[in-house]
């Protein structure tokens, strides 16, 4: 006899997906607080990700431009959960990604860009923090692995960013804003590789709960937000995701 469906898997037309690091090691990116994350193994690599530091100090800035240069990420595929995601909507259920990855992997898996809300940005553009002239990165990127180690804005000398969301600077209040709208209206919440501990995106949760969304979290380790869950898996992002997406999509038909 077949397992009964859990009831937060019953009758989804609509599903938010708030993604975290997790989903994306199985990438080869790796996350940051993890028992192998970049700040685990490195504490002091986490000044570079911080915006006062990053504008104020030359060292800084050369420190992060040769771990980002060649960094996995650029080369990196969506694995099976990234394209399970773009398969749930193209079943019909209408999914809106919110993420806090700056690796474009959602997009590249097939889902919309106009469904995946990039909450802390994105490392494929980089701008002046002077004059605010963009440029992809792949143009930096070729500068300073031709040898410039702190690359400056060709049109005024300013400092370069990627244009992510660095600790010390505010969200864009136009992307949280319609995440909060999009988290207040889904009937379940999927949160997924996420430490839930970075605000205000981790709120995300708790706001879908609190507007009646079942919510459910598929991460390694605990979170702030487990308790208020419908549902809590621990198990390989990889392997459970599509098997949830199969089942999300076969209660439809």
């Amino acid at each position: 006899m077949d397992k009964p469906l859990p009831m937060w898997m019953r009758d989804v037309t609509r599903v938010a997906v708030l993604t975290g690091a997790g989903i994306s090691t199985g990438s080869g990116i790796p996350d940051y607080r993890g028992p192998d994350g970049v700040w685990t193994r490195d504490p002091a690599a986490a000044a570079a990700f911080t915006l006062d530091t990053y504008l104020r100090d030359p060292a800084t800035r050369v420190r992060f431009w040769q771990t980002y240069v060649d960094h996995p990420a650029w080369t990196a595929q969506p694995n099976a959960a990234h394209e399970a995601l773009a398969r749930l909507d193209r079943s019909g259920v209408a999914v809106r990604v919110l993420t806090q990855n700056i690796d474009g992997l959602h997009q590249r898996a097939g889902l919309a860009a106009r469904k995946v809300l990039e909450l802390h940005g994105t490392m494929w553009t980089a701008s002046c923090t002077a004059c605010r002239t963009t440029a992809p990165t792949a143009e930096v990127r070729t500068r300073v692995a031709a040898g410039e180690a702190d690359p400056r804005c060709t049109a005024c000398g300013g400092v370069i960013k990627l244009d992510t969301v660095l600790f010390g600077e505010r969200l864009n209040p136009t992307v949280i804003g319609h995440a909060v709208a999009i988290a207040s209206a889904a009937p379940l919440l999927l949160a997924i590789g996420s430490s839930l501990l970075v605000e205000p995106a981790a709120q995300l949760g708790q706001v879908a709960v609190a507007h009646g969304a079942r919510l459910v979290i598929i991460n390694r380790d605990e979170t702030p937000y487990d308790q208020v869950a419908a549902e809590v898996i621990r198990a390989d992002i990889t392997d459970v995701v599509p098997d949830i997406v199969d089942q999300l999509i076969g209660a439809r038909v």
